[in-house]
């Protein structure tokens, strides 16, 4: 009987796409007539998406030349950057914040904007992933991803997916909210596929690591036991490597010694768990592999440059940072 490789049937990238569920989901509906344009300001640590259901939109992000959305196409723009959505090039955008709107519920509103001609329907998102994978895979990502499905090989479910979802947003029946989430998950993660199939530059770096048989089988490691009290050696058995070898690959392919990165993930988890309530810094540092609380505060800092106890008392519910709660501020 041959002993079991644990890591044998890894995948790492899909794993790290396992990581991408949302958190914090906010979502509009807008019923728009030309000429119409809409300002979006910066949102931070958020992913935002837009969905075309009818008509069309001019899609403008930082100085990249604008991109036509047709029905059914889905734009991601990953990074938070403040964009524009137009009727035309030539329609004039206003703020977000200044345009009617209803609220149907705590995490869901529909817009009402335009000159009154031809119609426009987008269901657009701003979410957060909070798991330090996801948030290792979408500071990778474009400023902006397209996925036009006339021309993508997944377009009819995809054409299906967005119906459904444009249904939902339609009605919003109970549970409704929760279907556009799903629905949601399944786009972004879709997105983020083709993108990875198509662009070469998502086989450098810390994605085409995750792609190396024997480095990839050491990262899926670290993520998956980031408690246990790994080195060079121990990682390296792990990628079946001699330490040497695995130390200079490791390096080339992740862009970070392999010891260095161990220490990383500790610490993008360990500011994940902080925004839970329940979870004591004591307990915090044992599921991270420290022995003591004080030795995983030292190395938080060292690496964060604040406490652990600075970012637990700093944390909020994402909502606090999405479009809806800014306008209840703003109007309160």
């Amino acid at each position: 009987m041959t002993d079991h490789d644990p890591w044998a049937c890894a995948d790492p990238l899909g794993e790290a796409l396992h990581f991408l569920r949302m958190s914090g989901a906010f979502y509009a509906r807008s019923e728009l007539s030309s000429p119409w344009g809409l300002d979006l300001p910066p949102l931070p640590h958020c992913l935002m998406f837009h969905v075309v259901v009818t008509g069309q939109s001019w899609l403008y992000v930082d100085e990249r030349a604008p991109v036509l959305l047709r029905p059914g196409d889905l734009a991601l723009v990953p990074h938070g950057a403040g964009h524009r959505l137009l009727s035309d090039p030539d329609a004039v955008a206003t703020p977000l914040f200044d345009i009617p709107r209803e609220f149907a519920s705590e995490r869901y509103e529909v817009l009402h904007h335009g000159g009154g001609g031809a119609p426009t329907r987008l269901i657009c998102g701003a979410v957060r992933f909070d798991h330090a994978a996801a948030q290792q895979l979408i500071t990778r990502l474009p400023s902006v991803l397209l996925v036009e499905t006339a021309t993508s090989p997944a377009g009819e479910w995809i054409h299906s997916t967005l119906r459904l979802m444009a249904a939902e947003a339609q009605s919003l029946r109970p549970g409704g909210e929760t279907v556009i989430t799903r629905l949601a998950d399944i786009l972004v993660i879709q997105a983020i596929r083709e993108w990875i199939a198509r662009d070469p530059a998502a086989q450098t770096g810390w994605l085409g690591a995750l792609q190396d048989k024997q480095i990839g089988r050491a990262i899926t490691a670290i993520h998956r036991h980031p408690d246990r009290p790994w080195s060079l050696e121990t990682l390296a058995e792990v990628a079946a490597m001699s330490r040497s070898a695995f130390a200079a690959r490791f390096t080339e392919r992740v862009g970070v010694p392999a010891m260095h990165y161990v220490t990383q993930w500790r610490m993008n988890l360990a500011q994940t768990w902080l925004k839970d309530d329940g979870v004591a810094i004591a307990d915090l540092a044992g599921r991270l592999g420290y022995q003591s609380e004080a030795a995983f505060s030292r190395t938080f800092k060292r690496v964060v440059g604040v406490s652990p106890g600075a970012v637990k008392r700093a944390g909020r519910p994402i909502r606090d940072a999405l479009p809806g709660a800014e306008l209840a501020r703003q109007t309160a």
